[in-house]
């Protein structure tokens, strides 16, 4: 039998220790007046459709997405967190950044 037809196999108590998943790192909420929210407007990879995006927050999940279920209560839209980043749908920068000045966060619109 040729050599190449034995593959060596190796493997230990743990397994392979490459695959296991990494714990997340714990992240703590800091106060909204040492935050700078960034809103921007993004359509790509949406059908067209435009939702603004509420970035550089250091919060939580549970925060996050308390912050987040307020934006869109007072949008009147739907919305989502994913990695971090606020989805509001729709142009409402203008919006979302009055709710967040009222609750302390220092706010930076970018794009166009």
């Amino acid at each position: 039998m040729p050599k190449d037809s034995h593959k060596t196999v190796w493997s230990s108590e743990q397994g392979d220790l490459r695959k296991k998943p990494q714990p997340p790192a714990k992240i703590v909420s800091l106060p909204p007046q040492q935050q700078t929210a960034t809103l921007h407007r993004d359509k790509s990879g949406r059908g067209g459709k435009a939702v603004t995006l509420v970035k550089n927050l250091a919060l939580s999940d549970g925060d996050l997405k308390s912050l987040a279920k307020r934006l869109k209560q007072d949008c009147g839209t739907g919305g989502t967190v994913k990695d971090g980043v606020i989805e509001i749908q729709g142009e409402q920068r203008e919006k979302i950044a009055e709710v967040l000045r009222k609750l302390g966060y220092k706010v930076k619109i970018a794009g166009g």
